[in-house]
């Protein structure tokens, strides 16, 4: 490791002076003019994870669904997942060094993980289309370099091609091909594959709208529609060729405000999606004829596609195991409707897709989905196998679905939540079920839900455990909640700590949205009292 020649680069990345961030699950975010520094460092980490792991390590420069000012990075480990927990708090460490430090924390990293330095390193980079990502890519790429390790720079992709990428790369080709055509190519020839196999496939289900965000998902979309020419037909709005990025669209706003984007034409009835601005997030929706909106988030989507694999599988007898992953978020009628109705066991861990995708990996096939939209579903290497082989050997009827279970496979993106793969995945079990997007949104009706947030002096007050859904500390908050919670019918609220600003996330449903707006609003009131709330009461607001 050439200390001298990271000191003399390093000088060329200068770090701000005060400035800290954390490496969460989404990796450091804030405003693209304080990320110089972290991008060359996040370079070096990647070099050092990649000798570690004799493996491709992944770099992404993307601030997700973050206004366009804003940016970030986060690294992908070799099977396309997130970045193990020890290498955060490195990736913490490194980003918040003193300029003189820089190169005594590399070496500690280096002895600490005892990373052999003769070790080949290999790093691929992707990036959004933010107007701060191109020179913040080359940030990374000047710190891969200085360390000798070797890249590629894929250019624009959107986060979960990047993972997809690293995945490819580190299973030798048998996940798919690395290049963006092999992406596009594997997708597509699942999709049409699944969707040939339907009874009716009307021009109703051909067309849909998508909302891009603005972002990279438009570009993306737009080269893979003439993959998809015989099985869909996309319709794209807030493509990036005039509006702003994330601005009053996406799947964020949707989700969030509850009405659908700003620049999306809707008529009554049509089936309509939106992806976040790297377009790893997803959410569906339509205007009743009565011109009601109707949000089917990322709990419907579970639904959809757990409920549709099971009953693939009790069709070729299978006694597989099949889980659905949740967090806090997930509306309690999703949780019914799958444990009572679809007899499908769920499970909710801490938010944060790292916690779901780890949950998931123990099943047999493993469903995750948050409720903003952003989800999978995994398969154990030895279920692809028996699945394959059961495509093959069984009669008519069984052959048939093993098939699909075969096709629906290859179109999920195992590696992370991906708005295109998804969108696929839905659109292939609506035409194979016959069902209409008002079908599947009456599969069960959503509590009416709240979400607010409480500015705080520290957050760290707060802790929580049981999944983030029962509070331990301040002394009486959780009893406070326990209390309120009794007044309503069919209701639940907590409360949990902002992983990157000083606000208390409350989150409350209820019978009614007037009662859940109201349990909303005096749970928060508690917060602010009983854990340091700054600036002015809660106040009543719907």
């Amino acid at each position: 490791m050439d200390l001298a020649a990271v000191t003399e680069h390093s000088a060329l990345h200068a770090k701000p002076a005060g400035l800290t961030l954390q490496y969460g699950t989404a990796g450091f975010r804030t405003k693209a003019e304080h990320l110089d520094h972290v991008m060359f460092r996040m370079g070096l980490l990647a070099v050092l994870r990649s000798k570690q792991t004799q493996s491709t390590i992944g770099v992404m420069v993307t601030a997700s669904h973050n206004p366009e000012e804003d940016n970030g990075v986060k690294l992908v480990d070799p099977l396309g997942e997130m970045l193990a927990p020890a290498w955060e708090e490195h990736a913490t460490c490194l980003a918040n060094a003193e300029e003189q430090d820089v190169t005594r924390v590399l070496v500690d990293i280096s002895e600490k993980e005892a990373v052999n330095l003769q070790q080949e390193a290999f790093v691929v980079i992707g990036r959004d289309t933010r107007p701060s990502s191109e020179k913040l890519s080359q940030s990374v790429i000047d710190g891969v370099t200085v360390l000798g390790g070797h890249f590629h720079d894929y250019g624009l992709l959107t986060t979960p091609q990047l993972h997809y990428m690293v995945y490819c790369r580190n299973t030798d080709g048998q996940y798919g091909k690395a290049t963006i055509e092999g992406y596009y190519q594997k997708l597509s020839t699942a999709f049409v594959q699944l969707t040939k196999q339907a009874s009716c496939s009307g021009e109703d289900y051909r067309s849909l709208k998508v909302d891009c965000a603005n972002g990279i998902g438009a570009l993306k979309l737009k080269e893979m529609q003439h993959y998809l020419a015989q099985g869909l037909s996309v319709q794209l709005f807030n493509d990036g060729t005039k509006g702003k990025l994330n601005h009053l669209c996406g799947a964020d706003f949707v989700k969030s405000h509850q009405k659908p984007p700003h620049g999306m034409e809707m008529k009554p009835d049509e089936r309509c999606c939106s992806f976040d601005g790297d377009a790893d997030r997803i959410v569906y929706y339509y205007l009743g004829a009565e011109g009601h909106f109707h949000l089917i988030d990322g709990d419907k989507i579970a639904t959809l596609i757990s409920t549709f694999l099971k009953e693939l599988l009790l069709e070729i007898g299978e006694n597989l195991n099949i889980g659905v992953v949740q967090t806090a978020y997930a509306n309690g009628s999703s949780t019914r409707y799958l444990e009572e109705v679809m007899k499908v066991p769920v499970y909710c861990t801490k938010t944060g897709v790292k916690h779901l995708h780890h949950k998931a990996q123990e099943f047999d096939i493993g469903v995750y989905f948050e409720a903003n939209g952003h989800g999978t579903a995994l398969f154990k290497k030895a279920v692809e196998m028996k699945i394959k082989q059961l495509a093959k050997e069984l009669d008519n009827k069984k052959q048939k679905a093993a098939k699909m279970l075969e096709n629906i496979i290859d179109l999920f993106n195992q590696a992370a939540g991906d708005a295109i793969s998804d969108m696929l995945v839905i659109e292939a079990i609506l035409v194979l079920k016959g069902l209409t997007v008002q079908q599947w949104d009456a599969l069960y009706t959503d509590l009416p839900n709240r979400q607010l947030k409480v500015k705080v002096a520290d957050r760290r007050v707060i802790s929580t455990t049981d999944a983030e859904r029962r509070a331990v500390t301040p002394p009486g908050l959780q009893e406070a909640i326990d209390a309120l919670v009794k007044k309503y019918k069919l209701s639940r609220a907590f409360v949990r700590p902002s992983g990157t600003e000083d606000v208390v996330r409350v989150y409350a449903e209820a019978d009614s949205q007037a009662n859940a707006d109201s349990l909303a609003q005096e749970v928060s009131l508690a917060v602010f009292k009983l854990a340091g709330g700054i600036g002015e009461e809660p106040q009543p607001r719907f």
